[in-house]
């Protein structure tokens, strides 16, 4: 188990080793996280609304023992939804109270950023 962990570790390191090289700057590699984040909070909504619908489907097809499973499979994807959307309200509101738009870098006191 934990050989299969360093080695995805050295893969994702690996994989990722090019486009941390070509950042030249600090404001290059904050660019770059935030893109890799922002498709993982993508991934992270769509897999919740997956894991709803796929407890809807087992609470229409299961007989009534089993119900309460697919009930707490919705339930779950509901809440995990929630959680990530509000997250996201969140951090929109913060950007906009600090005015931050989503196509600009923070600027960094004391930094100088070349074109």
């Amino acid at each position: 188990m934990q050989k299969a962990s360093i080695y995805s570790a050295v893969t994702i390191g690996v994989a990722l080793l090019p486009s941390i090289a070509s950042a030249v700057g600090l404001l290059d590699i904050l660019v770059l996280a935030s893109r890799f984040l922002n498709g993982v909070i993508g991934l992270f909504i769509t897999l919740a609304i997956v894991i709803f619908f796929w407890g809807l489907i087992q609470y229409l097809l299961q007989v009534d023992e089993k119900k309460s499973e697919g009930l707490k499979i919705m339930f779950y994807g509901v809440i995990a939804i929630f959680v990530m959307v509000s997250l996201w309200g969140i951090i929109r509101v913060l950007q906009t109270t600090f005015g931050v738009q989503n196509n600009q870098a923070i600027p960094l006191q004391g930094l100088i950023v070349q074109p």
